[in-house]
Order: structure tokens, then sequence, then C-alpha cells
């Protein structure tokens, strides 16, 4: 809220050519309790004064020699873009004043001066530019704390996902839900789900041996080290191939590729991803005295994904392809990343795979699946993705 004491203590500027207006404006000025007050007889100093001071109030004589009124409110204009102008204008033409509005004078005052119309019409233009700091503030505050809460989202949620979620609209009661969305009541108000079908998608699970082993004999403090500097690696892997990391459980990790934003090479990423993942490791191996191995499990086919929760949100998959990835790593082998025959398929031609043969899956039974060993063809940058899901 904006007192008494915060628009008598509002910073005032005098303009006018004649020493005796600025002594006569100063005295009631500070006779009615105004405390910071400043005055200049060369309008040509006022944008630069202004500038450096920004003025709660300017009174200023529209009749000097050199520059006019109207000319500094002009130069005023170029930096006070786009907001409030706070200048009071004095003038002795009637015909001065409707002119002086038009040009952004936000009041005017007649000559000679009446103690009473001076202090009002301060008081007033004073206490209207103070609450328009306080509503530009309280903007600011707002458009930050969305910055911050934009990053949070986007640290949890894919940048597509993000998007929908900032847009999207006010619900009513009435409102269809869209072809991609629906509607359920939560308490007393209305949430929209986020939920896709994609047709096709690879899926990634990996996992490293025997972590549990190396949890219990090394402090907190070295085992969220290793997974840090572990899974921060396989998050940068997953931006270099635009896979998009699902989530981390315990000392395993998710990810996706041809969601949420479809492209046709998603088996060629996440292959590629796969393969660079097994090279982190041999590097973390380097320089680490815990030598570890990692199995990856990977499938390709329908996925269901969509955003589960109303205050801490999650993205997630849901589906048979999702339960065969995990599966894939599970029954798989230290240090190899076994893959699904729909998989296979797609990868045939540019990578070397190895079959394993036919193994015993649970929920799912006798299923054959192939190792993927490397690449047969150099590396291509991949296509961008497309810009939306289709």
């Amino acid at each position: 809220m904006i007192s008494a004491a915060d628009i008598l203590h509002g910073n005032i500027l005098i303009v006018d050519d004649k020493k005796a207006n600025v002594l006569l404006l100063e005295r009631m000025l500070r006779s009615a309790g105004y405390v910071s007050i400043t005055s200049t007889m060369g309008p040509t100093e006022v944008s630069e004064l202004h500038h450096k001071n920004r003025y709660d109030l300017i009174l200023l004589d529209l009749q000097m020699p050199g520059m006019d009124g109207f000319q500094v409110m002009e130069n005023l204009k170029k930096i006070e873009t786009g907001s409030y102008l706070p200048v009071l204008v004095i003038t002795a033409q009637p015909n001065h004043k409707l002119r002086a509005l038009k040009m952004g004078a936000k009041d005017f005052v007649s000559k000679p001066f009446d103690i009473a119309e001076v202090l009002l019409r301060a008081y007033n233009m004073i206490e209207v530019r103070l609450l328009n700091k306080e509503v530009k503030s309280l903007y600011d505050r707002v458009v930050a704390e969305q910055k911050v809460s934009d990053r949070l989202l986007l640290n949890v949620l894919p940048v597509a996902i993000t998007e929908r979620l900032k847009n999207r609209q006010e619900l009513t009661a009435d409102r269809r839900a869209s072809s991609r969305s629906s509607t359920f009541w939560h308490g007393d108000y209305f949430s929209e789900i986020i939920a896709d079908s994609f047709k096709e998608a690879t899926v990634l699970f990996a996992d490293i041996v025997e972590f549990t082993m190396l949890a219990e004999a090394v402090s907190p403090e070295v085992l969220v080290g290793i997974l840090n500097e572990i899974f921060t690696s396989f998050d940068s892997i997953a931006d270099q191939h635009g896979l998009e990391k699902i989530k981390t459980s315990g000392d395993a990790y998710m990810a996706a590729a041809g969601l949420p934003i479809p492209m046709k090479d998603h088996a060629f990423r996440a292959a590629h991803m796969a393969l660079d993942m097994m090279e982190a490791i041999e590097h973390f191996n380097e320089h680490s005295p815990y030598k570890l191995k990692m199995r990856i499990g990977i499938d390709t086919g329908s996925v269901v994904a969509g955003v589960i929760g109303t205050k801490k949100f999650i993205y997630d998959l849901w589906g048979d392809t999702v339960n065969t990835a995990s599966r894939m790593e599970s029954h798989g082998m230290p240090g190899r990343i076994q893959i699904t025959n729909s998989t296979k398929q797609l990868l045939i031609d540019s990578f070397t795979l190895e079959e394993r043969g036919i193994i015993d899956v649970k929920s799912k039974g006798k299923m054959r699946t192939w190792f993927l060993n490397g690449t047969s063809k150099p590396r291509v940058q991949p296509d961008k993705p497309d810009e939306h899901p289709k």
C-alpha cells in the first residue's frame, strides 16, 4: 500500500526557465512536506536527469526558450517508452493544455499558480506513479516466479508437454474434451489429463549390475555421487540422440525415443544411445575404483504416455512395449544390450547384431532375442523430429 509518507518522499523535478517560478513552486512543495525536490532552468538537461533519477513527478513549464515543454516530452517518451510519463505541465495558454495531454502529460496546472490546485494535482500524480511502480514490481515478481516454475517443469517434463500444460485453456463444465485430452473431477475443480497414444516408439531400460551390494559397501554420499555422475552422462547422451528421459528408479534408468514428438528413426536413436551408455560406463570405470557393469534392454512398439499428478508431475509410459523392454533388461546379461525381434527388424541394416536365441521371459513366455554389438555403418546426424505429435 502507498502511504502519505511515501508520496511526500516522492522524487520531484521542477523545470522552468524563470528562477522566480522555480523558487515559488519549490517553496509551495516544501511547505506541504515534500522532501526530495530538485530543479533545473535548462530544458535540454531534463532527459539526462530523468534517465539518471527516474522522477516520480516532473513539473514542466511549456514555454521556454531553446526547447519548449513539448520537445522535452518527446525526449522523455524515449526513456519512458510504454510506461507512465510523470509530467504535470505548467501553462498560461488554454489551447496548450489539450495538446500537452495528447503528448503524454498526465495533468496540468495554470498560471498564475493556485497553491491548492498545485498541491492536489502533485499529490495525485505521485500517488499514481508510485502505484504504477508497485504494480510493475509485482508483475516482474510474477514473471520471475513463472520463469522459475517453467524451469522446474522442464526439469521433470518434456518440453512439448510443458508447453501444453502452460497453454491449456480454462476448463468449464460444459466444455467438450479435445481429441487429445480429457477431463475429470478432482475435488472442487476440473483437471486436464494429458495422455497420448503412440503407434510406434522405442523404449530403453538400463540397470547397473549388483548395485545393491555396492550400496551396502559405500557411504550414502559416495553412492549418490556415483549415480549422479553416471546418470548425468546418460542425460547428456539422451539429449544428444533426441531421446526423452522418462525416470530413474534406484540404479535403473529409463528413456524412450519417438515421443512426445514422433520421429521415424526412433530405434536408431535408442540403439546409438545404448551403445554410448556402455561407453560411458567404461569411461567411468577408467577413473573409478568401482568397476561397474550394466544391462540394457530395448523394445519397439506401441505405448501410451501421459502426465500423472496435480502437484508433483511425472511423465510416464505404459503398455506391453514398456514391460517387454524392462524384461529385456532384467533377463539380459552384464555388459550387453538385449533387444527384441521388433527392434532388431529396424536395426538389421545398420548395426551388428548377435542372435542370443530363444529365452524364457517372465510373463511373456518364449522369445527370440538379440544382442546389439555395434554399428555396421558410419553414424550420421539424425533428422530433426517432427514439430508436433500426430
